[in-house]
């Protein structure tokens, strides 16, 4: 036989090894998204779809069964602005925090007056007659609340692909989360549910120098698995060993057992880890939460 004939046969060898995989895969029609996922998974690794689409189409698959309290901000951690302060505070806290949307409380974080775009906010400012930015709270309530937009409200169980399609249809970004008993539990927005699906989504203020560790708020943070453990220790002021690990991922997949999935937690120490992106081979991205000590 020839050398071509040989690698024709070889070919056609790999080729005939996939379509078995996918035929054993379809003999009976996915039930779950975890047979759907291991289809997607099967065409990844033998090449039919790249990896970026394999995370995207798993991506969306998981969201179908993802709930809005899977990946809300509680709201312990919610940044909010109090139509109370000055326009000067309030501003200062959105130089801070560099978000674009807040919700805008009053006495306290149950009565929520609504949500406040920053780019209403910078309108009301440039007009004609500048602001005193330091003017008194109770004028500064005034033009606060004249602003402000009412808050989309949506229950802890809400899919989240049914949270994605109502943010497209009703042009929101920012939905505020309530338990079984109306209270307020925490806020999501559309760039969370996004970064479900094809991971996380850089912010173009994110520094540089501290790529591997993303601060999203209060004590929310994604990390990357590769980052060094000295990094991440001296971030967090923690004590985690670097005996046997270099990476923070390493000592998470040690913690498991094995490699874990996507949207699998676990606890050490004060530190709950949460997997935001892991495909059959490594772990790549964790969101990190800081628990009360």
């Amino acid at each position: 036989m020839s050398e071509s004939n040989e690698e024709f046969t070889e070919e056609n060898s790999q080729k005939y090894k996939f379509w078995l995989k996918i035929k054993k895969l379809f003999q009976t029609k996915p039930k779950t998204t975890e047979e759907m996922v291991a289809i997607v998974e099967a065409a990844s690794e033998d090449a039919v779809i790249d990896k970026d689409a394999e995370r995207m189409i798993s991506g969306a698959l998981e969201v179908s069964a993802m709930q809005t309290g899977d990946i809300m901000i509680p709201r312990t951690q919610m940044n909010v602005l109090k139509a109370d302060d000055t326009l000067h505070e309030n501003i200062k806290k959105i130089i801070e925090t560099k978000h674009s949307r807040y919700p805008v409380v009053g006495e306290n974080i149950d009565e929520i007056l609504g949500i406040l775009l920053v780019k209403d906010l910078l309108a009301l400012i440039f007009q004609g007659d500048p602001l005193d930015l330091k003017t008194n709270s109770e004028s500064s309530q005034k033009y606060i609340i004249d602003l402000l937009r009412p808050p989309v409200l949506v229950p802890e169980s809400k899919r989240l692909n049914i949270l994605l399609k109502q943010f497209r249809e009703d042009r929101n970004h920012m939905a505020l989360v309530i338990d079984e008993y109306g209270i307020l539990a925490g806020l999501v927005t559309i760039e969370d549910v996004l970064e479900e699906i094809v991971g996380e989504i850089e912010d173009e203020h994110d520094a540089q120098e501290i790529s591997q560790i993303r601060k999203i708020s209060e004590n929310n943070f994604m990390v990357q698995a590769l980052t060094p453990i000295d990094d991440f220790n001296n971030y967090f002021d923690s004590n985690f060993s670097q005996d046997e690990f270099d990476t923070i991922g390493g000592i998470i997949i040690h913690e498991f057992g094995r490699l874990p999935k996507r949207n699998e937690k676990i606890q050490k120490e004060n530190f709950s880890f949460h997997i935001t992106h892991a495909d059959n081979r490594r772990l790549h991205s964790i969101r990190v939460t800081l628990q009360e000590k």
